[in-house]
């Protein structure tokens, strides 16, 4: 039997959002539809994917493993239907991107890769640094737009911006974590355990917000600027934490197992944007990769 991409992208949303009724929201079909779809995928595979439990479906460790075939598949899909709606490209010169930390790591390489293969006669040049760094670039016409956190954005009353992805914020815990036995977690519950932080591209700031929207805080054990380090911390049973899906990996680097789970409280979303400053005068080669990063980092996030 020949899987199709539509089971793919079923697969997909239910592997990000672990319920039915959240997945078939999502692909705007029926919730039969997309249980059927699992259903022969599974029979096709050989494989059970997801492991059914109170709170929905978790993912086997067959299934994690396929994720990254099937936003392969799904990602090739979106890359070949725009390439051949796309006109040839005929942008030439050179585009200064700003960046910080988290979009470096987890973006860039695949996106710049992607967009240098789309304009190969357009010189992308991407300078990290820090978010007021960048907003500066920008005020003085140094880099020409930015891939930010719009959520962190200082100068919004000198700088536009449209959002690409907003990656929701959950729980990070080892399998057999207790908090993975609770139907529904709160920010109370995190409380009290051991609580891992990342000090990583203001990110502490945004968890100190939305703790004390709450008027509550973690246990926070160790704080680290390394993402590695809060994953295998988080891995090896030090600590949870909260960190968005865009940043996630099921495994750490030692190979341990880390697990999601959706918070009950409004958690904020990481929301990711290309921002430029207002008024500037806007170019086709910059609104064609603007166009291109859009749709690229959707397909990746598959969001």
């Amino acid at each position: 039997m020949q899987l199709t991409l539509r089971q793919f992208e079923y697969f997909l949303a239910l592997a990000e959002t672990g319920q039915v009724s959240k997945a078939a929201l999502r692909c705007n079909v029926s919730q039969s539809s997309v249980t059927v779809a699992l259903r022969s995928m599974e029979q096709a595979l050989g494989v059970s994917l997801f492991i059914r439990h109170s709170k929905g479906l978790r993912l086997t460790e067959a299934g994690e493993r396929f994720v990254s075939h099937a936003r392969n598949v799904t990602n090739a899909a979106a890359r070949a239907i725009e390439d051949v709606r796309a006109a040839p490209s005929d942008m030439h010169g050179r585009l200064r991107v700003g960046v910080t930390e988290t979009i470096s790591a987890y973006l860039i390489p695949s996106v710049l890769s992607m967009a240098e293969q789309r304009f190969p006669n357009l010189r992308i040049q991407v300078v990290e640094s820090d978010r007021p760094s960048i907003e500066q670039a920008l005020m003085d016409g140094s880099i020409d737009f930015a891939l930010l956190i719009v959520s962190n954005l200082a100068r919004v009353d000198a700088l536009e911006y449209r959002i690409m992805l907003q990656s929701p914020r959950r729980l990070w815990t080892p399998p057999d974590h207790p908090l993975q036995q609770k139907s529904k977690v709160s920010l109370r519950d995190i409380a009290q355990f051991d609580y891992v932080l990342l000090d990583m591209d203001e990110h502490v700031h945004t968890m100190e917000k939305y703790w004390r929207d709450y008027r509550l805080w973690p246990n926070i054990s160790f704080q680290s600027k390394s993402l590695e380090a809060v994953r295998s911390l988080v891995a090896f049973q030090k600590g949870v934490t909260i960190l968005s899906d865009l940043v996630y990996r099921p495994w750490s680097l030692e190979g341990r197992r880390i697990l999601r789970s959706d918070v009950s409280e409004i958690v904020p979303t990481m929301d990711i944007g290309g921002v430029w400053r207002k008024n500037d005068r806007r170019t086709k080669s910059r609104e064609a990769l603007l166009d291109f990063l859009h749709a690229s980092i959707k397909a990746l996030a598959h969001e």
